[in-house]
């Protein structure tokens, strides 16, 4: 069964391709229905890995890079392994330079933020939970970015795929695991976070456009059609791809 997505195009960037799966198709079932692409949460690796080849073959790119994601900020950049099978480098963010290399970022509630310059010649990509957020992980990722291939922030675009919303996201022990700096997105009537908001004002802070700055502003823990680690515990992982054809 071929796997659902969401496409998003940047603005004249035909070669640019982005989309973020949902939990439906494929064939994994349980709490992992259906639709599951990750092989680190406890489901049958071969309905992992057949729903990652339907996906695969939808897309069309050549190599499948992809991280074991674990909250940091370590990035890798321009590699040329393939990962469809298994995963085995540790970090959180992705850059290439090279054509039909699709960087993948694993979400369950945690933020898969793609981008691209104005031209299209490279294109990166993020995974950042809260704990992210709370290191300025979109911010210190978009810097590395230019500066690795010689560009101004000015010229990124960017897109932020479904994730925990801000009704969602809430921090009973917010003074324990944030600083005094981020109360400005912190309600402290409902002890949740504004992490959209945040994400967003880091991006600007490091010099990303407001114009280049999009968002698919879907809750994955208000919406059935995706999986919510907040919302189930034991879950899937949808994922966000981005590539060069």
């Amino acid at each position: 069964m071929s796997i659902e997505y969401l496409d998003f195009h940047f603005p004249k960037l035909s070669h640019v391709h982005c989309v973020f799966t949902t939990r439906y198709g494929g064939v994994s079932t349980g709490p992992f229905t259906s639709a599951n692409l990750s092989l680190e949460v406890g489901d049958e690796p071969q309905n992992v890995y057949t729903n990652r080849k339907s996906l695969h073959e939808q897309l069309g790119f050549a190599v499948w890079q992809e991280l074991r994601q674990v909250h940091g900020q370590t990035v890798f950049v321009d590699l040329q392994e393939d990962f469809f099978r298994d995963p085995i480098l540790k970090g959180d963010g992705l850059f290439t330079r090279y054509c039909d290399h699709g960087l993948v970022i694993k979400t369950a509630d945690c933020q898969a933020l793609m981008f691209t310059d104005r031209k299209g010649q490279y294109v990166g990509a993020l995974h950042c939970g809260w704990r992210g957020n709370a290191a300025n992980f979109p911010g210190q990722g978009v810097r590395s970015f230019c500066d690795h291939y010689g560009l101004g922030p000015e010229e990124i675009m960017v897109v932020r795929g479904p994730s925990l919303g801000p009704e969602k996201s809430e921090f009973v022990n917010f003074h324990q695991e944030w600083t005094p700096d981020f109360s400005n997105f912190f309600n402290a009537m409902t002890r949740t976070m504004d992490l959209w908001c945040l994400t967003r004002h880091q991006l600007m802070e490091a010099g990303v456009l407001s114009c280049n700055i999009f968002s698919l502003d879907l809750c994955t823990a208000s919406l059935d059609q995706f999986f919510s680690y907040r919302q189930e515990g034991v879950t899937g992982r949808q994922v966000g791809v981005i590539w060069m054809k």
